[in-house]
């Protein structure tokens, strides 16, 4: 085990020199969410939520420090089989290393360096083990004085017998047992310090690899270059939000998410720190004119201001996956246009820059709601967990079909000529978003007191707008609830219902009418294969004291 941690310390440091998305853990890791099935995949976000990457890198040093015991109780046995189990460890970090979207030559050299400094580790660690564990020293007889007079040699007849290896009654002789030099093992005391000391500077080098590793990776943050980014006034601002946007109710989502509670949905281990200076997209594949657009390009097109609510496909009825933000960016119609998108095209295959790929509907793009590239957030530059230094939005379509951050390529092509990640996994490939609402207060399981209660939420159906949203209790009646104002149709929309509480177990639902009409199901759906549907329930208790 400390052989291991050696090895991934070493790796992690060279990471940091070199390439930080090469540290194989980070490559495994990556590889483990790409080969994961769909049944698994569902399983870790409903059951771990935003946690499910932290829970997986944690099982993959779960798994490699129990592989390890393995192998170190195998290599103090024998060390060329300790060596090849260490090989194989290497192994699966370069495969997972080498298949990454971008990777180089550098992607070999911190798996190499680390299964190196991993093999010197177990050598000496193991020499070390064998000498702590030698068995004791296997004592031999010597003679020692008699404690009486010898017999004359005279009376002692030559053929007699040789005298017995120990003393016996009455034969008047006596043996010292002493350590025969051909087998005793090393003293007890140098070979425990030797073990721990070795011991000891193991695990100095895996804590300072790591934290080191750390600190290289992080010098390149892109913290300061997008502190520095100053945005041009936009062309079209975003309209003055309207009064009574925001109902200002505890426990009710704010209209506005801020930034560090926007909700994060992606693949990525490692966020992609991408350098707004080196950063281009290029737009190719069914067009008659390629187009490639560096950020200090797309800073001086026209920019656009626009409210619009984001939703993951993953967020079960009232989930949390779901927020609204004033995004800026250029129009991605006009930035298609320009590429001129030869007939028969009908999606747009838009890639991240390690290597995530989601599939966009042309015809959704150009049909004239506010797609954007946006470059910021909130009025700040995009987060990097957010996209920096440029993201898709795309109102009306789930997150994992419009809102590719990170994105550096746009190929122009058909559905049936090329599937994006999650469609490959068993996802729709066009998936517009469906009418829903949640319950935010009060929260299920909450204790009440009876009389005036206020029930409140938000509802949401991107570019179609929320028109109502009624309320009932324990499946009575159904009751329309105030909605709040909103700048446009692609925002979600709070809601409240003045609630006369009784005493009693009680269960309040929500239903949201979008403006073509349509009011969402109640039919219970999961949220695969192209979002989930039913009524957000809230399940409290009324006591009259």
């Amino acid at each position: 085990m400390l052989a291991a941690a050696v090895a991934i310390g070493v790796a992690q440091l060279v990471a940091g020199l070199t390439a930080p998305a090469s540290s194989p853990v980070l490559a495994v890791g990556q590889a483990a969410i790409d080969l994961t099935p769909l049944p698994v995949k569902n399983f870790a976000i409903s059951t771990f939520g935003t946690a499910d990457k932290t829970v997986l890198l944690g099982g993959i040093l779960v798994v490699l420090a129990l592989y390890a015991a393995v192998v170190g109780i195998v290599a103090v046995r024998r060390l060329a089989f300790g060596m090849w189990g260490l090989g194989l460890f290497a192994f699966i970090g370069l495969w997972a290393a080498l298949t990454r979207p971008g990777s180089t030559a550098d992607y070999l050299w911190p798996t190499l360096a680390g299964a190196a400094a991993g093999a010197f580790t177990l050598a000496r660690l193991t020499d070390a083990a064998r000498r702590l564990s030698a068995p004791p020293a296997r004592p031999r007889p010597q003679p020692g004085p008699s404690t009486d007079r010898p017999a004359p040699e005279t009376l002692t007849p030559p053929d007699l017998p040789v005298p017995p290896a120990a003393s016996e009654p009455g034969t008047g002789s006596s043996f010292t047992f002493l350590p025969d030099p051909d087998d005793q093992g090393p003293p007890r005391g140098p070979a425990r310090r030797r073990f721990l000391v070795g011991s000891g500077i193991a695990a100095a080098a895996a804590v300072a690899g790591t934290v080191a590793g750390r600190e290289l990776a992080t010098r390149r943050s892109v913290t300061l270059a997008r502190g520095a980014l100053r945005f041009p006034r936009p062309a079209v601002a975003a309209p003055p939000l309207p009064a009574g946007s925001d109902l200002h109710i505890p426990g009710l989502s704010s209209f506005i998410t801020p930034n560090n509670t926007f909700y994060r949905v992606d693949t990525a281990l490692l966020l992609p720190q991408v350098d707004p200076s080196t950063w281009q997209l290029r737009i190719h594949g069914m067009v008659q004119r390629e187009v490639t657009i560096t950020f200090a390009e797309l800073l001086r097109r026209p920019l656009i201001e626009a409210y619009v609510t984001l939703t993951c496909v993953s967020d079960p009825v009232g989930g949390p996956y779901v927020g609204n933000a004033k995004w800026l960016g250029a129009r991605l119609a006009d930035l298609i246009r320009q590429a001129r998108p030869r007939a028969g095209a009908s999606q747009l295959l838009c890639t991240s820059v390690d290597g995530f790929t989601s599939g966009t509907p042309l015809q959704v793009v150009l049909d004239g709601r506010d797609a954007l590239l946006a470059v910021a957030m909130n009025g700040t530059a995009l987060p990097v967990e957010h996209g920096f230094p440029a993201r898709m939005v795309v109102p009306g379509l789930y997150g994992y079909v419009s809102a590719t951050k990170w994105v550096t390529d746009i190929e122009v092509t058909t559905f049936a000529d090329a599937t994006a990640y999650w469609a490959t996994r068993g996802w729709s490939q066009q998936a517009p978003i469906k009418t829903e609402s949640r319950i935010d207060v009060p929260a299920t399981g909450s204790t009440l007191r009876p009389g005036p209660t206020q029930v409140a939420g938000v509802a949401w159906a991107q570019h179609k707008g929320v028109a109502a949203v009624e309320v009932r209790v324990d499946r009575g009646a159904w009751h329309e609830a105030r909605l709040a104002a909103v700048p446009g149709i692609d925002t979600w929309r709070q809601w409240v219902f003045q609630w006369q509480a009784t005493p009693g177990d009680h269960m309040i639902e929500a239903r949201a009418t979008d403006k073509t009409g349509y009011t969402q199901t109640a039919v219970q759906a999961q949220p695969a294969p192209n979002g989930a549907s039913g009524y957000p329930s809230a399940a409290v208790t009324v006591r009259s004291s």
